[in-house]
């Protein structure tokens, strides 16, 4: 394979723009979710079993998508028209999904809500796991940390507009926060959804139309075919990271589930999905979320000088441990315009998440199946979220008295034990 050359600052930025509209629709997607899935008529319990419909999909999707991008050469380029197509996919969910009513025939508009769960999420990591395999084909190994860390700040900015957008439509453009009748998504949410498939859109085409890619011969031109044969095998550093991303994902998933009908029972006194006080709730939910990716905006080229000096490893092991403590201080807070304070550790362990394991995980990767590999760690992601998914509603019911705060503890707990774990990967590159 032929050296790459270090791209620029802007280089960089243009080939990442795409993430920033794709987070806007995950956060969209995160933020009212659980939300809009109890309007329609979901219990609590439940909730983890429709977000399940959201890792099975990325599980299956994203090793196919790799597999094919691998293979994939036109006019468009090799990663490129999955970005495209995942783009007009999830664009076309966001719109229907706070319509779901609309559509209700014979099926029950939660289901249907559901449905579209499971349709934005595949579209998502249609357009999500070749994002990650550019940065692995365009840059030299020594600039991965700084291109993982980039599309970790514009995830960041995107999530946070996309977190937000529901609070300021309905508290600063006079969309209305209260839905018509019960059963219905309030109208800040709805045009929340709108401009997220708009900006969603925008973003991917600015990165296809400002970024060109290596053809297939470039990857030829040094490449040593023994070598090639012997790497298919799954590198160690991947097996190493299964249980770092375990803890980690598990955690997560229990905050996006649980986040809301925590806050909206202990903070606003209320579990009635279609009160105003469970709306506020849910509003405020999308600033703290907002608040946790923006911070993970403004560390993310942060990142690699921290781990430029102490090392990837323990960067990592720092940012899950002020996680955890972070999710454990919901027990000591008991003002809800506090839990900013905890979201800033929250943010400083997701915009490591978001970076870290996979700058640790490229140097192993044969760069020709770059993209079967970084779909195949996805696996890392979905299989901790589907246990949390089958398990985690149990759990809260029987062992948490229904009480979702619970929840928030044990992700705690478990961001914590991810930190431990990250002791026992081995960096192959210290950068």
């Amino acid at each position: 394979m032929a050296k790459k050359p270090r791209l620029s600052f802007w280089q960089i930025w243009n080939m990442s723009f795409g993430f920033l509209g794709i987070q806007f629709g995950f956060a969209l997607q995160n933020a009212n979710a659980s939300r809009i899935l109890q309007t329609f008529g979901a219990e609590v319990e439940h909730l983890s079993w429709f977000w399940l419909v959201a890792p099975i999909t990325g599980m299956i999707v994203q090793p196919i998508i790799g597999y094919f991008s691998d293979r994939t050469w036109n006019r468009f380029g090799r990663r490129r028209p999955y970005f495209l197509l995942g783009a007009f996919l999830t664009s076309a969910a966001l719109i229907l999904m706070p319509n779901a009513p609309a559509l209700a025939g014979y099926i029950a508009p939660m289901f249907i809500g559901g449905g579209l769960l499971m349709i934005m999420d595949a579209s998502i990591n249609i357009s999500m796991e070749p994002f990650r395999a550019l940065v692995a084909d365009k840059l030299p190994p020594e600039q991965h940390t700084l291109g993982f860390s980039m599309q970790t700040l514009l995830i960041g900015i995107g999530a946070v507009v996309g977190s937000w957008l529901p609070y300021i439509l309905g508290n600063f453009m006079g969309f209305s926060t209260e839905a018509e009748e019960a059963g219905l998504v309030p109208q800040n949410v709805t045009w929340s959804f709108y401009f997220g498939a708009a900006v969603l859109i925008t973003s991917i085409i600015w990165t296809v139309s400002t970024t060109k890619e290596y053809p297939p011969e470039f990857y030829d031109e040094e490449e040593d075919k023994s070598e090639v044969k012997q790497k298919f095998k799954i590198p160690p550093t991947m097996w190493q990271l299964l249980l770092v991303q375990f803890f980690s994902w598990f955690a997560l998933f229990s905050m996006w589930v649980y986040t809301t009908p925590a806050i909206a029972q202990h903070y606003f006194g209320t579990t009635d999905p279609n009160s105003a006080g469970y709306q506020d709730a849910g509003n405020w939910v999308g600033i703290l979320f907002g608040i946790y990716n923006g911070v993970s905006a403004m560390i993310a080229l942060l990142l690699p000088k921290v781990a430029k000096v102490i090392g990837r490893k323990p960067t990592h092991a720092l940012a899950l441990t002020l996680g955890g403590l972070s999710f454990l201080s919901f027990a000591i807070i008991s003002d809800h315009q506090l839990l900013w304070i905890p979201m800033i550790g929250v943010g400083i362990a997701w915009g490591s998440i978001l970076a870290m394991p996979y700058a640790m995980l490229a140097t192993s990767i044969p760069a020709k199946q770059m993209g079967m590999f970084m779909g195949l760690f996805n696996m890392s992601i979905t299989i901790p979220q589907i246990i949390n998914g089958i398990f985690s509603g149990l759990i809260l019911k029987y062992f948490f008295d229904g009480d979702p705060i619970n929840a928030l503890y044990m992700a705690g707990v478990l961001m914590i034990l991810g930190a431990g774990s990250t002791f026992f990967v081995r960096d192959r590159v210290n950068l």
